[in-house]
């Protein structure tokens, strides 16, 4: 008897290319020797909720989408009892695709599920942000809601260049935070235009192996964090030093860690996985190691 695959896309993700795809991976799967239930995600939170009502009747869960959808999916799997015996694949069809790129799977979506099909299982770090479990960011200040403020129509008709645009007009805007960090014990106190917690190589599209150099399954997350200039001057010796790989320089910061904390009088916007994480004054992340199987 063939096993039982969980399908679950998002027809409207990226430009909506996967029901070009679809038919075809479908019959990729079915070759492979599964029995295929498919379902379209019908709403935001819908890949979370199918995922908690039927996953744990799946060895394989497969979802199609961009990286929020990714990331519902995790949270699901990460609210299943069986999720240590369940493979997690995936087709990214997203305008960004971030975390793919760290996992190392192809934007091709057809070659995504045939390697989905003959692929090993990788035990990935997640993230949890309070009581919400993340893929690979957890970010506030500068640019990092543009992901989810920016419109699905644009990002179908302009995919990548969709965020580019967004990020442009948010310039004359940039806002600071008073904060007090903590990663692993070490305190950090001060005024800053960005943060990130982060286990990826790629972040919005660019590709920051030398910068980053992420480990997916090492326990430790990496913290970015980039303090307001006094003008737009003092901003060119911090990316210049982010560029170069320094770790540590005036205005900036790129630490590894298990466990952080951000504090702060005022209510700070976050994203997770580049969708709407919240207001809150009081932040706790932390790194759950190995915790879902992906296929790669």
């Amino acid at each position: 008897m063939a096993e039982k695959l969980l399908f679950i896309f998002n027809p409207h993700s990226g430009k909506a290319q996967i029901g070009n795809e679809l038919v075809t991976i479908i019959d990729i799967f079915t070759k492979g020797g599964y029995d295929v239930v498919a379902h379209p995600t019908q709403a935001p939170r819908d890949a979370y909720q199918t995922i908690l009502a039927y996953g744990d009747e799946y060895k394989t869960v497969v979802v199609s989408g961009g990286d929020g959808t990714l990331s519902e999916a995790v949270e699901g799997l990460m609210s299943l009892d069986n999720r240590d015996s369940i493979r997690l694949g995936y087709i990214p069809s997203g305008s960004t695709n971030d975390f793919a790129a760290s996992l190392g799977i192809p934007s091709d979506m057809e070659e995504a599920a045939r390697r989905i099909v003959r692929g090993k299982t990788f035990k990935c770090d997640i993230g949890k942000f309070n009581d919400t479990k993340f893929n690979y960011v957890a970010a506030f200040g500068a640019f990092t809601d543009v992901a989810y403020a920016t419109p699905q129509e644009s990002k179908n008709m302009l995919g990548h260049m969709a965020y580019i645009i967004e990020g442009i007009q948010r310039l004359p805007k940039l806002q600071s935070y008073a904060m007090n960090v903590t990663c692993d014990g070490r305190k950090i106190s001060g005024e800053f235009i960005l943060g990130m917690v982060m286990n990826s190589n790629q972040i919005g599209g660019i590709k920051g192996e030398s910068i980053i150099n992420a480990d997916l399954s090492d326990g430790l997350f990496e913290l970015l964090l980039i303090k307001a200039p006094a003008n737009i001057l003092e901003m060119q010796p911090v990316i210049a030093g982010i560029l170069r790989g320094d770790k540590e320089g005036d205005g900036f910061c790129i630490l590894k860690g298990k466990e952080f904390t951000f504090e702060t009088e005022d209510d700070v916007q976050w994203t997770l996985d580049g969708e709407y994480g919240g207001n809150s004054r009081q932040v706790s992340v932390s790194v759950l190691e190995k915790a879902v199987n992906f296929i790669i």
